[in-house]
């Protein structure tokens, strides 16, 4: 292997290291990484920033500033004490109604912004009730993992295979994935109120008070509002439609959200602009530029290489390898820079002889978004959950977290094998 293979190798797995370990912060690990990729000539400035995957970072900011301005008006609180109301109160109802709204949201907006929108009001509700959190917190989790897995831009592993294969659209997401969505929804909310159903029991008096809440009020700004919502639907429709107006998904989202910007006054951009994760954006950048440092140098063609010989070029065995595969590895790694890794390599699989490529795209989506499940680092939207939990004094154990997490991931990878298979096969 030749020296800069080696680098590029040292560089990436010392920076994977520890982004794990969490000493430093993630952003600043895959920057400096991506920076040594291009100090240390293994690409050089121009052939990196060609590696960033710029659709991604614009689909990613466009819904932060819609979805983070949306979040102003109140709508996220009203919709959460209105589903409390609808299930009188009753624990178990309100853990079914707000993870399958957790769902919902995360295939429409993301699951990283709904679980920051939905598990505030999951606190107040369990507050009031006086009711243990974590069943409430892990549910939501778990549902915004399923949920995301829905849509081309439900989960940020989507959001880059729908980047990087133009033909896998915004439609062709809702057709594949969907399905397979409900169906391991339906089989892990019951499982979730079995599991938890000794803790999911309060008072008559802690129902009324619940039911006492008043719900007016709780809309701040109705015009502000009325603009979001329309522009979030003509968005969701500009999706839809991507790929017969010849526009980039990206391009659909940053629309939206700069037409909302202008509709609303300078004040509303400035707090939009704030309220972007740019941590999340630059972690991207650098991750980006990581990974093109092993393209660069042959090493995920190699990678691809191995994995054809594996499997024979078998296009069923493959799919299978990449679902189990990415489901493991996304559970004690972030699945962003898992995915970030496996995209090259699935491409050069295709360019030495597997001719039918969607299987092994559907396994990779599949199999990193719902191994998220997996551990409490398996995803963003985990990490950020248990630090919100941390902070309102109810802190989520990595151990308690994978005691439970771990056999329901592994549930939903065993329904999604039989559904790639009687699907594609």
């Amino acid at each position: 292997m030749e020296q800069q293979a080696i680098l590029a190798i040292g560089i990436f797995l010392l920076t994977y290291g520890l982004i794990i370990s969490e000493k430093i912060h993630r952003t600043l690990l895959a920057m400096i990484g991506g920076i040594l990729m291009v100090v240390f000539g293994i690409m050089d400035q121009e052939t990196a920033i060609h590696h960033i995957d710029f659709n991604t970072l614009g689909l990613l900011v466009g819904m932060m500033i819609i979805v983070n301005t949306t979040a102003e008006t109140g709508l996220f609180s009203y919709i959460g004490m209105w589903t409390a109301k609808k299930a009188k109160g009753n624990p178990v109802r309100i853990l079914w109604l707000l993870a399958l709204i957790t769902a919902l949201g995360s295939a429409l907006l993301d699951n990283v912004t709904t679980i920051i929108l939905i598990v505030p009001v999951a606190f107040s509700i369990t507050r009031q009730l006086k009711v243990p959190t974590f069943p409430y917190i892990f549910s939501l989790v778990v549902a915004s993992n399923i949920g995301g897995t829905a849509t081309l831009i439900g989960d940020p592993p989507n959001i880059m295979i729908g980047s990087a294969v133009p033909e896998l659209t915004f439609v062709a997401f809702l057709q594949n994935l969907t399905p397979i969505v409900f169906i391991i929804l339906g089989v892990i909310l019951p499982l979730l109120v079995v599991v938890f159903r000794k803790g999911l029991r309060t008072t008559d008096e802690n129902l009324q008070t619940i039911m006492d809440i008043p719900l007016n009020g709780l809309i701040t700004d109705k015009k502000l509002l009325i603009k979001c919502l329309v522009i979030l639907g003509v968005t969701l429709i500009g999706f839809f439609l991507h790929q017969t107006l010849h526009l980039e998904s990206a391009t659909v989202a940053l629309a939206g959200a700069f037409i909302l910007l202008l509709f609303t006054g300078e004040h509303v951009m400035e707090r939009a602009f704030r309220s972007v994760e740019w941590l999340t954006i630059f972690f991207f950048v650098g991750l980006f530029v990581l990974v093109g440092g092993l393209v660069e140098t042959g090493l995920i063609k190699q990678l691809a290489e191995h994995a054809i010989e594996l499997t024979g070029g078998d296009t069923l065995l493959s799919s299978m390898l990449i679902l189990w595969l990415s489901a493991l590895a996304s559970s004690f790694l972030d699945n962003i820079p898992f995915v970030a890794t496996m995209i090259p390599m699935i491409q050069d699989m295709g360019s030495m002889g597997i001719s039918n490529l969607e299987p092994l795209w559907w396994s990779l989506a599949l199999g990193a978004c719902l191994g998220g499940n997996g551990s409490l680092i398996g995803a963003s939207a985990n990490l950020i959950a248990a630090g919100m939990s941390a902070k309102e004094g109810e802190p989520i154990t990595f151990m308690r977290f994978i005691k439970f997490g771990f056999p329901l991931m592994l549930l939903s990878i065993v329904i999604s094998s039989i559904y790639i298979l009687l699907r594609y096969f």
